[in-house]
Formats: C-alpha cells, structure tokens, sequence
C-alpha cells in the first residue's frame, strides 16, 4: 500500500486531490499536513476524515524538525506538494509570507524527504516528490504563442516570483542529488472548495449578496482555465509515470478574458436565480501592479507521454462550479465569516 504526503490538502486544490485519489483507489493511504491558514477549510474534507485510509496533521511545511518526524513515523512512497501562499493581490502586499511557504517551505521538504529516501546507492526505488507549480512562473504571453515547458522563467509578481523560486530549488535537487522528482505546472483551476478570493468563486459569492464585481483594468486579461478534477487526474499520471526530472505543463486549452469570465457568472445566476444580478454590478477598479496580459498552455508533452488531455470544456465546468457554490452556500458562508471576515472585507469590500 502506496503512502502519498499531500501538503496543503486542505487548500482548494490539494482537497480535490484528496477526493479524487481516495476515489479511485482503495490502496493507498493519504497524510495530509496542512498549516490551516485562512485558504485551508477542513470543511473540504469532512466525507473523508473518517477514512481509515485518511490522516490529517496540522503542521507548517518550514517547521524542520516536524516534518521530519512524519518521515521517521512514516513510510512515505510520494510526496505531492500543493502547500503554497498563492494569491497575488497578497504577495504584493506582503511578499515575505509568500517567500517563506513557498521557497522555504519547499526547501524544508525537500530535505526531508531526500534524508528520508537517500541509500548508499542512490535513493529508494518508487519513490517520488512532485513539486506542484503555476503557468505564472513564465510570465506573461502576447496575442499568441503558448507556454511550453522549455519557456523561459519570467516571473513578475512576489508570488510567481516564490513559485519559481521553488522550481529551481526542486530542479536542483534533481540535478545535484539525482532525487526523484516533477514539477507540474498548470493554469488557472476553478471548481469547488476554492476560497473566494479567487475570481469566479468571489464573483459568484458578490452576485448572491449584491455586491460590487471588481474587475481589473479593462478586464481583457487571458487566461487559460482548467477544471480542478482534470488537474488532479494529471497529477495521478504524473506521480505514477512521469519521467524523473521532467516538467510537465498542464492546461485545459479554455482561454477566456476575465470580463468573458465575470459576464458568464452573471447570465447564469440572472437567469435561474435571481433577475436582479446583472451586469451593472460591475465595477471596474485600477489594474493589479504587474498584472500579466495573458497566459496559454501547450500541454502537447504530457499529452504525448502520458496519454492526458482536459476532459472539461468551460461551458460544462463552470456550469459545474456554478451549481456546486450554490448547493453549498454554508460552505461559502463558513469560509467568509469568523476568522476569514477581515481579511475578506480588507480586500473586496
């Protein structure tokens, strides 16, 4: 029985994860370890706490000496790393948080699972660390063309600055120790669990309540959505079968303007929940600092190795994601109250 460290599993993405994984197989068993800051909601994962498969740890990925006690305690096959600050709006604010998590928090790992995998030989067989990465680590494309995996590093906020900070700590690894390891590198994901601070979660949140829809500056920014299940059935792959020391760029091929995006959200809820939401609930406000114009990912490599593709168009998922937060509006509600409020209101009110 295959034993898989997530890190930030209780986030938006590392609990689709979970799901998916427990899901599809009845032979492996999941540790989760996840700080549980603001974004991480054990609320995610309630169908599965009792899981005998399942086992949280509230722990932060830069404490030393407490990850390496999850290695010594544990035989762990895998290591997928989703633990990350992500939001850029916050990275600009406050860059420090993100280089700690996301290159110090990486590094931490790193070396414990290399102390924990390393022989005389070489390192463990069938083991693996798959660093969990963002298309932002290339910076930002023109009208055309596409982000390949052999794209030069072109960071331009604190948080894709972090994110590639961490790629290179994890390539490094690679290249210096010979230990185990991918980096995916995906676009934008939306569906469920993710925390409203994010676009299409706060729009609909905004559209339930009535509130300002803040769009920044002309709001004909790009970017290329992925369904969150399609990304966790390419982590699976890659885990499973990607080769050692490779990069692989996941992408759904769903390139849409953020105002396309925002004017989606308000048809749908418009039309089958309340005739009120319309489009004067736009508000368009000063463009982010450094804000990349558009961003596109050719996933033709792990197509061609690994056989994935997106199964998702954006019509269907969002639809999907749609009806998820309004099934779920306790969920929403929990997340954007209590400990959460003040930093909500700080940012989008």
């Amino acid at each position: 029985m295959k034993t898989y460290l997530v890190t930030g599993g209780a986030g938006f993405i590392g609990s689709n994860f979970i799901h998916y994984m427990l899901n599809k197989y009845n032979d492996i068993k999941i540790i989760n370890v996840d700080k549980l800051t603001y974004a991480g909601n054990l609320e995610n994962l309630k169908s599965v706490e009792k899981n005998p498969n399942y086992k949280f740890i509230q722990a932060d990925i830069c404490d030393k000496e407490f990850m390496e006690k999850i290695f010594n305690q544990n035989s762990i096959d895998y290591v997928v790393n989703f633990a990350a600050e992500s939001h850029v709006d916050r990275s600009i604010k406050e860059p420090e948080i993100f280089v700690k998590t996301n290159v110090l928090g990486t590094v931490t790992l790193l070396n414990a699972a290399k102390n924990a995998w390393e022989t005389e030989d070489g390192f463990k067989e069938g083991v693996k660390y798959l660093q969990v990465s963002t298309d932002e680590v290339y910076g930002s494309l023109g009208k055309t063309g596409y982000f390949m995996e052999s794209t030069p590093l072109d960071p331009h906020s604190p948080y894709s600055s972090s994110k590639t900070g961490a790629d290179l700590m994890v390539k490094a690894y690679f290249d210096t120790y010979k230990m185990p390891v991918n980096i995916t590198r995906c676009s934008n994901n939306y569906g469920p669990y993710q925390f409203p601070e994010k676009l299409i979660p706060l729009i609909i949140n905004n559209c339930l309540n009535k509130r300002s829809l803040p769009v920044y500056g002309d709001g004909m920014n790009i970017r290329d959505w992925l369904y969150v299940e399609d990304h966790c059935k390419a982590i699976d792959m890659v885990v499973n079968n990607g080769r050692l020391g490779e990069v692989y760029n996941i992408g759904g091929h769903n390139e849409r303007t953020n105002i396309h995006i925002v004017k989606t959200i308000i048809d749908y809820i418009g039309s089958n929940v309340d005739n009120t939401v319309t489009e004067n609930l736009i508000k368009y406000v000063e463009d982010r600092k450094g804000h990349d114009r558009r961003y596109g990912i050719d996933p033709a490599k792990i197509k061609k190795e690994l056989g994935w593709e997106p199964e998702t168009a954006f019509e269907n998922g969002i639809k999907k994601t749609i009806k998820w937060y309004l099934d779920n509006e306790d969920w929403m509600k929990n997340v954007t109250s209590g400990q959460y409020q003040s930093y909500y209101k700080k940012m989008y009110e």
